[in-house]
C-alpha cells in the first residue's frame, strides 16, 4: 500500500499488529521530530517553532475531533478519527523506534488543542 503526505512523498505502509508504519523521520525535521511530523500533517510544511512538542500547547483548548492536536511536554501526535472512550487513531511521528506510525492512542495525559484557532 502507498500513501501520500502533505509534502507528495509516497511511502510505503508496513501493517503489523494493527498498526501501520507510514515512515521514519521526516526529511528536514530534527531527530526528535514529533512536533515537525505534526507540523508537516496539519499545516502542510514545516513550522520550526512547532518542532517543541510543549509549543502545541499555545494552541487554544479544545474537545477531541479530527485534526486537533494531542500535546504534552514532550509529546504530540494527530487526530485521525474516533475509536471509542478516549482512543482515537492517531498520526503519530517519532511514536518509538524513529516510526511514524498511524495507531490507537489514548488521550489519557494529554490536552487537545486546536492549531488552527
Amino acid at each position: 500500500m502507498t500513501v501520500t503526505d502533505a509534502g507528495n512523498t509516497a511511502t510505503t505502509i508496513s501493517v503489523s499488529g494493527g498498526e501501520r508504519v507510514i515512515g521514519g523521520r521526516p526529511a528536514g525535521c530534527p531527530s526528535s521530530f514529533c512536533g515537525c511530523g505534526a507540523a508537516l500533517r496539519v499545516f502542510g510544511h514545516h513550522v520550526p517553532e512547532l518542532n517543541l512538542a510543549a509549543n502545541w500547547l499555545r494552541f487554544p483548548r479544545t474537545s477531541p475531533a479530527p485534526g486537533m492536536v494531542a500535546a504534552r511536554r514532550g509529546h504530540v501526535f494527530v487526530l485521525e478519527q474516533p475509536l471509542g472512550g478516549d482512543m482515537w487513531m492517531a498520526y503519530d511521528a517519532n511514536s518509538g523506534g524513529h516510526a511514524t506510525r498511524m495507531h490507537a492512542r489514548s488521550l489519557r495525559g494529554y490536552t487537545v488543542v486546536n492549531p488552527r484557532g
